[in-house]
């Protein structure tokens, strides 16, 4: 297959171009490097199977040749990115899908979109099936991620059921791994980061928000699976395995082996105004469609992405 990945010079976006790589296709990897960065894709440069093309997807798109798939995968995910872009944020879920949506159709190409579980807000079921429509406040400060998604579920489909496109949508719950920016702002970098640095980890209120955590080789290998399913409705991939972000602080503080200790702070910016209470994915379609399931435990998983941003605060000389 010929295949174009959005964003992917990103984190995920560039894990994906690696499986995609490995399994024989050739990608075209897209990314306007606001956030994404070359070193993600460095390895690959070169490749005869593998392309970087510099783009702003807001913009429209031309690709030369034939598209066997899309995979729509730009973003601005951390809420340190949406909350200082808001706009570009919204351009990106809107403008970008309809523009990766017209290419898709006009190349007669499957279409994946990498939609979140931010879609269901903050969630009155637990855990959140498909079939939960959210409780997103749309004018708070989170709500130009929130929507910029639904929105782009929302043309997703319509694309399917006006032209018949081949559409799959992703939902995806908190991912980790390597490659994670160190300034992402995000619970995984903020928590490795700082117990590498041996400063105290500061974790919001009193800790007992809930989040599930899924290695990114797991992820790609269900939006893999799902591309190649025939499943056009959204399904939902992350790892089942709840446990509140105190208890993460303290495991992220025992497989360092670090001597930080832990703050409690009371957030004063709008990083944490409508912040999820819980996030748990039910996965029981991923499993009974797909076949798939999360492979790597958290704690396996931890220390590999530990062992990676090591290298990046303090490479070997």
């Amino acid at each position: 297959m010929r295949v174009l990945i959005t964003g992917g010079a990103g984190f995920i976006g560039s894990h994906l171009c690696d499986l995609f790589i490995e399994r024989g296709h050739e990608v075209i990897a897209m990314d306007n490097l606001i956030t994404g960065k070359l070193e993600n894709i460095a390895h690959l440069q070169g490749h005869p199977a593998f392309h970087f093309v510099r783009h702003d997807v807001t913009n429209p798109i031309y690709i030369e040749g034939p598209l066997d798939a899309v995979l729509h995968l730009a973003s601005l995910p951390s809420p340190v990115d949406y909350l200082e872009m808001p706009i570009k944020t919204l351009k990106v879920g809107a403008l970008g899908t309809y523009h990766a949506l017209g290419l898709a159709k006009a190349k007669k190409a499957r279409f994946l979109l990498a939609s979140t579980s931010e879609v269901y807000g903050d969630p009155l079921v637990h855990p959140q099936p498909e079939t939960y429509w959210g409780n997103v406040n749309p004018i708070g400060p989170r709500g130009v991620y929130d929507e910029s998604k639904r929105f782009a579920e929302a043309l997703t489909m319509a694309y399917h059921r006006t032209h018949g496109l081949a559409t799959r949508i992703a939902r995806i719950f908190n991912t980790y791994g390597p490659r994670m920016r160190l300034d992402d702002g995000r619970v995984v970098p903020n928590f490795v980061c700082q117990a590498l640095r041996g400063e105290p980890l500061t974790v919001y209120d009193d800790g007992s928000r809930t989040r599930s955590f899924c290695y990114v080789s797991d992820l790609i290998e269900g939006l893999y699976r799902l591309l190649f399913s025939d499943e056009v409705y959204p399904v939902n991939l992350g790892n089942p395995h709840e446990m509140t972000i105190l208890e993460f602080a303290q495991l992220v503080i025992r497989i360092t082996q670090s001597n930080s200790g832990i703050t409690f702070v009371t957030p004063k910016d709008e990083r944490t105004k409508d912040d999820p209470q819980t996030r748990q994915p039910d996965i029981t379609k991923a499993r009974t469609i797909l076949g798939w399931e999360p492979q790597v435990s958290l704690e396996e998983g931890l220390r590999r992405t530990i062992a990676w941003f090591r290298e990046q605060l303090y490479p070997k000389k």
